[in-house]
């Protein structure tokens, strides 16, 4: 089971007390400006459902953001390991994370995002972690970026899940960061 602590939030499993946030995440139109659908709470209940009986593989939990000073769950984030070869390698790791409309632009995209980028290095040991997103979700992307991560325009793809009722949400840009590379700019951010 894992449990990352931050300045501002914990990141701990998933419980039947979140149901009513991942009805929000998978609803709120706001949220969703960058997927191709929204989920009525039967099937947002049903896939909570599913969500919440998998025995996750070590250190890949679905987490939820809970704000220490409230208790408050305010979003979701994790690593985990995308389906989507050939463009991903089979062993790919993806990190992502959503949030609630009402917490956005306080960087906790971005806390939560370091503090997951050190556990995959250091905790789980991976030699990279990847992120994907719509081509122009600029949120998405800023974040990526300011967490360290690189574009990798050559790895672009259009994502084959994206209906083509949504030709809009098709293109994927794909963001990657070494180990290599975050131990290099850990060791410069102890030397400052």
């Amino acid at each position: 089971m894992t449990i990352i602590e931050t300045p501002r939030f914990i990141l701990r499993p998933c419980r039947e007390s979140d149901r009513e946030l991942f009805y929000e995440l998978s609803s709120d139109p706001d949220v969703l400006e960058f997927f191709p659908f929204r989920r009525s709470r039967e099937d947002a209940d049903a896939v909570f459902d599913m969500i919440s009986g998998l025995t996750p593989e070590d250190g890949f939990d679905l987490l939820v953001l809970t704000l220490k000073q409230s208790g408050k769950p305010i979003g979701v984030s994790g690593l985990s390991r995308p389906k989507l070869e050939p463009f991903l390698p089979e062993n790919a790791v993806e990190i992502g994370w959503r949030l609630s409309a009402g917490n956005w632009r306080q960087g906790y995209a971005s806390e939560a995002g370091a503090a997951l980028l050190r556990h995959g290095f250091e905790t789980l040991k991976l030699d990279e972690i990847v992120s994907i997103a719509v081509h122009n979700n600029h949120r998405a992307l800023a974040v990526m970026q300011r967490i360290g991560m690189r574009p990798d325009p050559a790895g672009a793809f259009d994502h084959p899940d994206i209906p083509a009722t949504h030709p809009q949400l098709k293109r994927h840009a794909l963001y990657r960061l070494s180990a290599a590379e975050w131990h290099q700019r850990q060791m410069q951010a102890t030397e400052r």
